[in-house]
């Protein structure tokens, strides 16, 4: 899946109900993914979105329910349908993502829509690329607050 926008698969019951409500995921070592965390946190109105590192336990099965994803260094927007479908989705996609689950001013975003996924990929595998070096990599960059915290799966 080098430049898949998106992946499903059918989720059991257990899985679903670890699932309510879309999960963000995120590489839990890296200064700018921490911060673009903080951001979405900083302008959720809804309060409904839950987050997980990458290298967790949550974002682990994720990735072992969906093989594709072992090769891909981005975020991924995890969501299930209501006809018990996980799809999983990255990169530009995964952004696009969560622009349009934050709305308001967020939404100006929502026309890279119809940019088309290989030239939106390319600028987002390029910021990716250079994360580490934009805000640094630190072991832990990220310190939820206890009110937070229900938000954050392991």
């Amino acid at each position: 899946m080098p430049h898949a926008e998106r992946s499903e698969r059918r989720t059991s019951h257990t899985e679903r109900s670890t699932l309510m409500g879309p999960v963000l995921l995120y590489d839990g070592t890296c200064g700018f993914c921490a911060e673009s965390v903080q951001t979405v946190l900083r302008h959720d109105r809804r309060g409904t979105l839950r987050f997980a590192p990458i290298q967790g336990e949550f974002g682990s099965a994720v990735v072992s329910r969906h093989p594709e994803l072992r090769s891909i260094d981005s975020m991924i927007w995890v969501e299930n349908t209501s006809e018990a479908i996980e799809r999983v989705f990255v990169r530009s996609t995964a952004a696009l993502r969560v622009a349009a689950y934050l709305g308001g001013v967020w939404r100006v975003l929502l026309p890279g829509y119809l940019v088309p996924a290989s030239i939106r990929d390319a600028v987002y595998d390029f910021v990716a690329r250079h994360r580490h070096h934009i805000m640094g990599s630190r072991e832990n960059c990220l310190i939820v607050t206890p009110e937070l915290q229900s938000r954050f799966l392991p």
